[in-house]
């Protein structure tokens, strides 16, 4: 469920007209639902209920916005992070540093030393080294490091090759079957306290049947640990659940995986830390845009809007599906091709699909843009940067500006020895 719907005739986000924030902030722009957000915070806290003991990590990754992290920060969420910036944000927006977990395959030392300093809950150690590093920057502080081993499973998630993280090949985590080995010798570090496991295998997912496979294999994992003599009280599940972007499309709702985890753990006596990120801000944010031209083509014709791949770039980079919808629909439909102003083939965001009919200057809406929306966003063929809005009832803020390219271009300079 969303807040984005049809009120006498023209879309609507919450009370709002988009119509309203077209004319008062411009096109392309992406638009949140502070009401969506926090209907899907609860339901998803809802649905991990059974679980017991639980801690939830947003990925801040799939939206970073501080408007967003602060809204679920007063949800009483924690934040997922994967480099030093992300820490700021998360700081900058409210959350407690000993809710932030710090994940990621590339942390630098000067991240390590930051995220220390900031007091942050949990490390998820990626390779030994990365663990030795750590155990070292906090004993010279006088600190002890709290972290985790993030293991890769080998169990492929079934969702798009560039969003899996879960099978051997890839690039995350230590092999299972040596993780106790590496375990055992980080716990034997000063300034490093082990205290259990991390996984993550993918995104977008919609069979729950993958995670209950790793997640079997993690608790055989943890038993091991144990059987060693070690004190496992945490287990980090990573998130990954699937949203619908069609409409037809029905993936695994928070409760069911909710149920799922609990019979999968029962008897772990552990703290279950979760990382959810599209799941929760997904449908939550739809992009804004309007229509330049609508060009005849050869099969289709081509509905050309000022929104690009700049602004979203998951069509370009996963061939993504997002329903496209007229802001104020006449009912009537054509086929049609959908493309951005970038000069690029891959700026197109639909082949031959069946659309609202649209023309010249009129407004419409990429759906389910609240994830890896604004936050993959860049300034592509010296395009401004892409505003951000937040909608409240039947009021609605700016939450992040339009960075304009000429504001880019002046943070540029021309070194003396080529005037």
């Amino acid at each position: 469920m969303d807040h984005f719907q049809l009120k006498n005739g023209t879309l609507h986000a919450e009370g709002v007209p988009l119509t309203r924030i077209a004319d008062e902030v411009g096109t392309p722009v992406y638009v949140y639902s502070r009401a969506t957000l926090e209907r899907h915070a609860q339901v998803f806290r809802d649905g991990i209920a059974p679980v017991g003991r639980s801690h939830i990590a947003f990925a801040i990754k799939s939206n970073p916005n501080r408007a967003v992290l602060r809204v679920l920060a007063k949800q009483g969420y924690g934040a997922d992070v994967v480099s030093g910036g992300e820490i700021s944000r998360a700081i900058a927006a409210g959350m407690r540093p000993e809710d932030v977990v710090f994940s990621g395959v590339g942390k630098t030392r000067a991240e390590l030393e930051q995220a220390l300093n900031t007091g942050i809950g949990q490390f998820n150690i990626e390779l030994e080294e990365e663990g030795v590093v750590l155990a070292q920057i906090a004993a010279s502080k006088g600190m002890t490091a709290s972290a985790t081993l993030r293991v890769n499973p080998d169990v492929d998630a079934g969702t798009h090759a560039k969003i899996s993280t879960g099978k051997k090949e890839n690039k995350f985590g230590v092999a299972i079957d040596q993780a106790p080995a590496i375990f055992d010798r980080l716990a034997k570090l000063p300034g490093l306290q082990m205290r259990g496991v991390a996984l993550h295998i993918g995104s977008q997912l919609f069979d729950l049947d993958p995670l209950e496979a790793a997640y079997r294999r993690v608790g055989q994992l943890v038993a091991d640990l144990r059987a060693m003599g070690h004190v496992i009280d945490r287990v980090d599940l990573g998130g990954g659940l699937g949203v619908p972007y069609k409409a037809e499309e029905n993936p695994p709702s928070p409760a069911d995986y909710g149920q799922m985890v609990a019979r999968v753990t029962k008897g772990w006596d552990a703290m279950l830390m979760f990382e959810p990120g599209r799941v929760i801000v997904g449908n939550a944010g739809v992009l804004l845009t309007k229509v330049i031209w609508v060009k005849p083509g050869v099969i289709n014709p081509y509905v050309i809007v000022d929104a690009a791949m700049n602004d979203l770039a998951r069509p370009a980079m996963y061939d993504a599906w997002h329903d496209f919808a007229a802001v104020t629909p006449n009912g009537e439909k054509m086929v049609a091709n959908i493309a951005g102003p970038v000069c690029e083939s891959g700026d197109t965001f639909a082949m031959a699909r069946e659309i609202d009919r649209v023309a010249s200057g009129d407004l419409a809406i990429f759906r389910t843009a609240g994830a890896y929306g604004a936050t993959m966003a860049s300034t592509y063929n010296s395009r401004p940067l892409v505003p951000e809005v937040m909608v409240d009832g039947d009021d609605y803020a700016v939450v992040a500006d339009r960075i304009a390219a000429e504001t880019i271009l002046a943070a540029e300079r021309i070194p003396s020895w080529l005037e």
